[in-house]
């Protein structure tokens, strides 16, 4: 583990790990831009991985998690398990392929947007 992490700030290992940030945050950007464009309220996803969804309505973070399982066969974390003031939120990470990426966005587009 040490090895590992110190292979991280080598000079091969710099330009690496900056790829795959890069590779993340555009992932992030897609979810964000492909959401918005459709009119759904998000935040984050610009400095970070994830993206933050206004729930619909007064639907709940979990009413909103199962309504996209079911309908959509997309998973996210309801903000309500971040603490009440989570409430009214949905988060979506931006760690996965791009393919899997613009592929969510069209299916979550057809359940909200």
């Amino acid at each position: 583990m040490q090895r590992a992490a110190e292979a991280i700030y080598s000079a091969e290992g710099k330009p690496q790990i900056r790829s795959m940030i890069d590779f993340y945050l555009t992932n992030a950007r897609l979810i964000r831009e492909g959401l918005e464009s459709a009119g759904i309220t998000v935040y984050g996803g610009v400095n970070a991985p994830y993206v933050w969804v206004k729930t619909p309505g007064s639907e709940s973070s979990w009413d909103f998690f199962d309504r996209l399982l079911t309908t959509a066969h997309l998973v996210g974390t309801p903000g309500s398990g971040f603490g009440a003031s989570g409430e009214g939120y949905f988060r979506l990470s931006a760690f996965n392929s791009r393919e899997n990426v613009e592929e969510a966005v069209r299916r979550f587009r057809k359940v909200v947007g």
